[in-house]
């Protein structure tokens, strides 16, 4: 392990755009310079999106969203639900998301294109009625395959569910990237935990606790995390003035001190829009000291993109092992308007 820590000798300079909480919204028009969420999106090698793609997860939705990403100008697009994608999350879906769909007015004044499966689907569940149980996996399957199919595949689009990733590019680069959907219970939306749950870490020795499904795995196996949820004390705070509070998950940034990744974007936090440089350091409050990076308003609006290199050749390389860099992608603020920038991140990977 020490042998890794800092090294900056290896690797394939790496450009990645990243995006979360997207909510149905696309990009403005390329001509609409008063916003940086415009199109093109930034070229890049990898675009990741943390999750929200929907804000309500009808179909219509989703093939909006996989419109957008296959659009983007990057080589791999890697992507995972959030709670709003609530027709991705099978067992929430069939358990209770449905009910979710009695209404539309998540979208206000737009006029939402339903498909007549969809429509019969909302008039049921207006009645009263539950729908059978295979019509709603039906229903899931078929939205997970909006980004699974032929055509998205050949876009570059991965859709990821947790787990551990691998993938190599064409410039010889190949990564290991930990995904996952999840964050802690949140007014009963879908791809929640509660927070109790330690779903990221193994049990320690005599512990009974049960040993999760896909834990998150230690230095040095790890080069980015992508998370719908912040780990806590993050770019998580939400509220105002002394009624501040830190809504992350203290799992996540336990699992993000064992495996120190180069990378780790997340969303959901929409107010927590940003950066920071995170030194691995037990003196630090959470352990974790950190170091903002600024975003200057008038170069994000000129190139569509907040830019930042870490890699080798840069002024300030990233330590990989001491340093990781921490993004919340969310491009829409609090009231659901997409008015904050991409992320755009020049890093070394390791070479296949």
């Amino acid at each position: 392990m020490a042998s890794l820590v800092g090294n900056q000798t290896a690797g394939v300079k790496t450009r990645i755009c990243m995006i979360s909480d997207t909510h149905t919204t696309s990009p403005y028009a390329a001509t609409d310079k008063n916003h940086a969420f415009r199109n093109p999106l930034p070229k890049a090698d990898i675009l990741l999106h943390a999750g929200d793609l929907t804000k309500v997860g009808y179909r219509t939705e989703h093939e909006e969203t996989v419109a957008m990403l296959k659009a983007a100008p990057a080589e791999l697009k890697l992507v995972i639900a959030g709670n709003h994608d609530i027709t991705l999350d099978e067992e929430y879906f069939l358990r209770k998301g449905y009910r979710r769909h009695r209404k539309t007015d998540y979208f206000g004044s737009r006029d939402i294109p339903l498909e007549q499966d969809e429509k019969s689907r909302l008039d049921d569940i207006r009645s009263g009625s539950v729908p059978h149980s295979a019509e709603l996996k039906a229903y899931v399957r078929s939205n997970i395959e909006i980004y699974t199919n032929e055509s998205a595949r050949a876009a570059g689009i991965r859709y990821l569910e947790e787990g551990i990733h691998t993938f190599t590019l064409s410039s010889g680069a190949k990564f290991t990237i930990y995904t996952s959907p999840y964050q802690p219970e949140f007014c009963g939306w879908a791809f929640a935990y509660e927070r109790d749950e330690d779903r990221y870490n193994r049990p320690g020795p005599g512990s009974t606790a049960p040993i999760p499904r896909n834990p998150v795995p230690d230095f040095p196996s790890v080069d980015i995390m992508l998370t719908h949820g912040p780990p806590a004390g993050v770019l998580d705070l939400v509220g105002s003035g002394d009624r501040q509070e830190h809504v992350g998950c203290t799992h996540l940034l336990r699992a993000a001190e064992r495996a120190r990744p180069r990378l780790y974007l997340f969303g959901h936090i929409h107010e927590g829009w940003g950066a920071v440089r995170g030194t691995y350091d037990a003196f630090s409050d959470r352990g974790l000291r950190q170091e903002k990076i600024p975003a200057d308003p008038e170069d994000m609006l000129e190139h569509r993109g907040v830019y930042l290199d870490v890699s080798s050749n840069s002024k300030r390389p990233l330590a990989f092992g001491k340093e990781t860099l921490f993004v919340n992608g969310s491009i829409v603020d609090l009231y659901y308007r997409p008015v904050n920038a991409p992320w755009v991140v020049d890093l070394d990977l390791p070479m296949a």
